[in-house]
């Protein structure tokens, strides 16, 4: 499908400001949108479970407000997420599942259940690439297409596929397998999250302010970029000051709002160690 990019240098605007309406102490990981109700579902690693993989889950409206949370055992490094919703109104979260040194083996998805606690054993673990790690999910409902992030031995690659067809276990078919590539200008900068719509892939990443490499008077090393996922190119990047006055600041998370019109929203962790609160800028249309 044909897909107009959302302009990156296009100024940020804040949408949550400073909310700590997560369940946990721990930085927000990443966020996904469930348009049809009004739902904003966020992960939190859980205090310590960095190796484990152990998650929350936490489901709020778009004013930020707690509607609950749930506990994931042994699912990953919630470094994306995505939401899927059906014509019978079902809401389905996809996630990372299968934690091995803390980071997914395969994905999964189930539905919110406010207080649960999910295992891998309770859930179907999905492995469309054997052999590889980090593997990370992100659903486009604009297109009906679902995304993994995921590691081989060559590096970070990101394949895509029709819904139906991979929620039915066909992965046979790739709708685009294209590499990670043009995140950050520095490689060694973290990699913060991605989020697909349409043909276009976008990027997050960007490293939490210190006192050296990315003082705060400098305003962060926060980068937003597109890729096409037809040809693999990366079609802009750029940097933003988005929250600059954040205390810690750390960039976490990306997704899209589709409706009324596209918003590409960046998520920012600030605050204190054990107390973190988080925020959301977007982007809208130039």
């Amino acid at each position: 499908m044909g897909t107009a990019s959302i302009d990156l240098t296009t100024p940020a605007l804040p949408w949550l400001w400073k909310k700590r309406t997560l369940h946990e102490p721990t930085v927000l990981q990443s966020f996904a949108l469930d348009e049809v109700h009004q739902h904003l579902y966020a992960l939190q690693l859980l205090p310590g479970a960095a190796d484990s993989g152990d998650l929350c889950l936490n489901r709020l409206d778009y004013q930020g407000t707690s509607l609950g949370h749930m506990h994931l055992k042994g699912f990953g490094h919630g470094v994306s997420m995505g939401v899927q919703n059906t014509a019978d109104g079902d809401v389905w979260i996809w996630t990372e599942a299968a934690a091995e040194s803390g980071y997914g083996t395969g994905v999964t998805r189930f539905h919110f259940a406010d207080g649960a606690v999910r295992t891998g054993s309770q859930v179907a673990v999905r492995e469309p690439l054997p052999g590889s790690t980090h593997n990370q999910p992100s659903v486009c409902m604009a297109s009906h297409r679902i995304a993994v992030r995921h590691r081989t031995a060559t590096g970070p690659r990101y394949r895509v596929w029709d819904l139906d067809r991979f929620v039915a276990g066909d992965y046979t078919s790739p709708v685009a397998d294209l590499a990670q590539t043009g995140a950050h200008p520095d490689p060694a900068v973290p990699f913060q999250g991605y989020a697909l719509h349409g043909d276009r892939l976008y990027q997050l990443a960007g490293s939490a302010y210190d006192d050296t490499t990315n003082p705060p008077a400098r305003y962060g090393n926060t980068y937003l970029s597109c890729l096409d996922i037809t040809t693999g190119a990366l079609l802009q990047r750029s940097r933003t000051e988005a929250g600059r006055s954040l205390a810690h600041r750390e960039p976490e998370g990306v997704a899209v709002r589709r409706a009324p019109t596209p918003w590409l929203c960046a998520g920012f962790a600030g605050g204190p160690v054990g107390a973190r609160h988080f925020s959301v800028f977007y982007k809208p249309p130039a």
